[in-house]
């Protein structure tokens, strides 16, 4: 259909249009998809036989819905992808506040309109990427904010009595006639608001101060909340639930392998730091596993989740210390160290929600205590495990590295080493050549260095070594050789 040339009522229906609500758009236009085997929701990972397949089936039941998850769950995201669905265009009576359909009018303007102007109607076009409306959920919001009110200024310019229909200000649900209405963190809109959407979603007419106005407003609604075991500050209420079609579970991503695309994907990096700094896939593993850590750990909240955003901001951070550490050293390019992972702490401190325990040992010291655990659980995946309880004259695969630091004064690896000097360091330890050479044979050249750093904390984390940290950088010692040599 041509829409530059149907500019009149009389155009639009000599050109055979048919009128469809909304929730049919949706529906028709996702039946094609997936008879075309088209993906409706690109970008979308972990959920392809999980919330998408219930998301398609409520948009084929034509549903209002209801995304329920923790934050950080891509919850918004799946509502705004719903505009794709949407046709590219549709027709409007020009001039009006709420896109009235010119085949089906509802609005006192339009309807005045097309009576006084017949076929000559004017009709103008919206593209569907201006169907999409969102408000957050916020104690403040009023009645209205969402439906309306009277405004008092146009009665005055007006002349018209505070009883003529023709006073009312639409709020933002009436704007939204014909287009996807988002609200998120639904629980946290005051009951008696909630309570105004009944008939919204039930009968799709508004109540504006008295005003027996029915509007059948054609409109899909999409809710986000939180599960209501953790928010405190309200909840849906139960009427309201009862007219929402379908209520869909999301989740965080199932592994890391997952997680990992996500963070790739919505990580904000400069192109610099992609061409000059090199990622060892372990240091991409370790971004991951903090997150699966925290969603585990006793010092954190688990009813109020841990966001992919923390893994996405972590990784953005873990980049940006090893290109300042280069800048520093007056390297052209680097790789990740482990050592650079100190900087991912802020990403985590301002992410992480902590119960009482968590408070009394500092956010720092969770973060810090996440990271050890991430390592401490992907180190048997590259290296043989490390029993807590062993023979005493049982040989293990550590035994030449742990006598090499207990006849040592020990090893630094200060932060500002250039990445010439940082493998120097490192080679000085042989027997983390023979470990990386027996365990990991078919390893890139490009990760060995990060490897073997890796072997080092995992080796403290499991109690055969002791790390300092202090202003300048690391020290690596055996865990009692201090103690020995202080006698």
């Amino acid at each position: 259909m041509n829409k530059d040339k149907i500019t009149t009522l009389g155009e639009l229906k000599q050109s055979g249009y048919q009128s469809k609500s909304i929730k049919d758009e949706l529906r028709d236009n996702l039946i094609k998809n997936i008879r075309e085997k088209k993906v409706t929701f690109e970008g979308i990972h972990g959920y392809e036989n999980t919330v998408i397949p219930e998301l398609e089936r409520a948009i084929l039941s034509k549903h209002n819905i209801n995304l329920l998850g923790l934050r950080g769950q891509a919850k918004t995201r799946l509502a705004r992808m719903m505009v794709n669905l949407l046709d590219e265009y549709i027709p409007y009576v020009e001039g009006s506040e709420i896109h009235d359909d010119p085949l089906r009018p509802i609005s006192r303007y339009a309807l005045e309109l097309i009576n006084e102007k017949g076929d000559q109607t004017p009709i103008a076009w919206i593209h569907r990427s201006e169907r999409f409306a969102e408000k957050l959920a916020t104690p403040d919001v009023t009645v209205a904010d969402i439906i309306g009110d009277v405004d008092p200024i146009k009665a005055a310019n007006l002349k018209l009595s505070y009883a003529d229909d023709r006073v009312i200000h639409y709020g933002m649900i009436p704007r939204a006639n014909r287009c996807i209405f988002v609200i998120n963190e639904l629980p946290d809109l005051q009951a008696r608001i909630q309570v105004a959407l009944f008939n919204i979603l039930q009968e799709g007419d508004i109540q504006i101060r008295g005003f027996k106005l029915r509007l059948p407003l054609d409109m899909q609604f999409v809710f986000t909340a939180n599960p209501e075991d953790y928010t405190n500050r309200g909840s849906i209420v139960t009427p309201l639930k009862d007219r929402i079609g379908s209520q869909i579970l999301t989740h965080y991503p199932n592994n890391t392998e997952i997680a990992k695309v996500i963070t790739n994907q919505e990580s904000r990096l400069d192109e610099r730091q992609k061409a000059t700094i090199y990622v060892p896939e372990l240091a991409k593993d370790l971004i991951e596993q903090i997150s699966f850590e925290a969603r585990e750990s006793e010092f954190i909240d688990v009813k109020s989740g841990v966001s992919a955003r923390m893994s996405i901001t972590a990784f953005e951070n873990l980049l940006s210390t090893a290109e300042r550490r280069a800048l520093i050293a007056g390297d052209e390019s680097t790789t990740v160290r482990l050592a650079d992972f100190i900087g991912v702490i802020p990403a985590i401190t301002g992410k992480v929600e902590l119960v009482y325990e968590g408070e009394q040992e500092g956010a720092d010291f969770v973060a810090q205590n996440l990271l050890d655990n991430a390592i401490k659980t992907l180190f048997p995946k590259y290296f043989p495990k490390i029993e807590k309880l062993q023979k005493q004259d049982e040989e293990t695969p550590y035994d030449d590295l742990v006598s090499w630091f207990f006849n040592s004064n020990g090893f630094e690896l200060l932060d500002d080493y250039n990445d010439e000097t940082y493998k120097a360091k490192l080679d000085e330890v042989t027997p983390l050549d023979k470990l990386i050479e027996e365990f990991q044979p078919d390893i890139d050249p490009k990760d060995v260095y990060f490897e073997k750093e890796f072997i080092l904390w995992g080796l403290v984390q499991f109690k055969k070594l002791s790390k300092y940290r202090y202003s300048e950088g690391l020290q690596f010692q055996d865990p009692y050789g201090s103690y020995i040599s202080g006698l």
